[in-house]
C-alpha cells in the first residue's frame, strides 16, 4: 500500500515498519523526563534509529491516563529543537505527536515527516489546514474523550463497529481538508478510551478495518492491559509488548509503535521467518523521492 509524505514516496508491504517512541516530557507514563535535555532526546532519537526505527515519533504533551494539557508555547520548546537536531543527523522518518496547528507548524519547519494526532483532527481545527499544506503524512487516531477523561469507565454498544466508524468519519474530514488518502495511517487508540477487555478485541480484530483502504498503526507498547495481564510495571512489559506486537503483525498491522525497537525488531524478524515472510521489518517498504 502506498504512503507518501513530504518528498518521499513508500510502499508499505507485509512487514511492519517500526515507530520509535521519544518522550521529551516530565511526565508521560513509562519514560517521563528520562529526555527532556536536548542531547539526550537527540541521542535517544540517534539509538532508535540505529536499533532500526523506520520513523521516530516525538512526543512532547504526555497523553497518559488522567494527562493534563501543555500549552502550545511549551510544547513547541520541547518537541522543535529536537525535531531540528535529529533532522541535521539523519534522514529517518521524523513523527510528532500533537493536536495542535501551531506546535505542527514549528516542527514540520524544522523538518518533521508526519504529524500523529491522538484527536483525529477534533481538537484544533486548523490543524488539517497544517498538515494539508505542508504535504505531510497524518496519523489519525481513535480515542473516547480526552486523555484527562478517557478512562474514566469508557463504555461501548458496538467496540468494532463503533471504533471502525469513528475511524471512517475522521479519514473522511481529513479527505474533505485536501489530505490525500495516500498520505493518511489510521489507527484504532490501544489504551486510549479502552478497557482491558477492548484492547485485546482491537488487536486481535484489526481485520475489520481492512476495507478502510489505508495502513493501520498499533500501539500496544508497555500498555496498561499487559501490565494487568503480567501483573508488572512499565519498564518490565517488554515480553508482553512483543506478544503484542508480533498477533498485530498477524491480524495485518503495518506500523508498530514501541518503546524497544531493537528487541521488537529481532522478536519480528523471527516472527516472519516462521510466517513465511522471512526479511527485516521494513524491508519491503521502498522508497524513492518525488517531486
Amino acid at each position: 500500500m502506498r504512503f507518501r509524505t513530504r518528498d518521499r514516496e513508500f510502499l508499505l508491504g507485509r512487514r511492519p515498519w517500526l515507530m520509535g517512541i521519544l518522550n521529551v516530557t516530565p511526565d508521560s507514563f513509562s519514560d517521563g523526563g528520562a529526555y527532556q535535555d536536548l542531547e539526550a532526546a537527540t541521542e535517544m532519537g540517534l539509538a532508535l534509529a540505529a536499533d532500526g526505527a523506520d520513523i521516530i515519533d516525538i512526543g512532547g504533551e504526555s497523553t497518559r491516563p488522567g494527562a493534563d494539557p501543555v500549552p502550545a508555547e511549551e510544547e513547541i520548546r520541547r518537541v522543535v529543537p529536537v525535531v531540528a537536531a535529529i533532522r541535521k543527523r539523519l534522514p529517518v522518518l521524523l513523527s510528532v505527536d500533537t493536536t495542535k496547528a501551531e506546535v505542527a507548524r514549528r516542527a514540520l519547519d524544522a523538518g518533521a515527516d508526519i504529524i500523529n494526532d491522538v484527536s483525529a483532527l477534533r481538537f484544533d481545527p486548523a490543524l488539517a489546514g497544517v498538515v494539508a499544506a505542508a504535504g505531510a503524512g497524518l496519523v489519525l487516531m481513535h480515542m473516547k474523550g480526552t486523555p484527562r477523561t478517557m478512562q474514566i469507565a469508557p463504555v461501548y454498544e458496538d467496540l468494532l463497529g463503533e471504533v471502525r466508524g469513528f475511524l471512517e468519519h475522521r479519514l473522511s474530514e481529513a479527505l474533505a481538508a485536501g489530505i490525500p488518502a495516500e498520505r493518511i495511517l489510521l489507527d484504532p487508540g490501544i489504551g486510549f478510551g479502552k478497557r482491558h477487555e477492548h484492547n485485546l478485541t482491537l488487536i486481535n480484530r484489526l481485520d475489520v478495518f481492512e476495507d478502510l483502504g489505508r495502513p493501520l498503526v498499533l500501539g500496544p507498547s508497555r500498555k496498561s492491559f499487559i501490565g494487568k495481564i503480567l501483573n508488572a510495571p512499565p519498564q518490565e512489559r517488554l515480553e508482553g509488548t512483543i506478544a503484542a506486537a508480533v498477533v498485530g503483525l498477524v491480524r495485518g498491522a503495518s506500523v508498530l509503535r514501541v518503546h524497544d525497537v531493537r528487541e521488537i525488531r529481532r522478536a519480528l524478524l523471527v516472527a516472519g521467518a516462521i510466517l513465511g515472510e522471512a526479511s527485516e521489518p521494513g524491508a519491503e517498504g521502498t522508497v524513492r523521492y518525488v517531486s
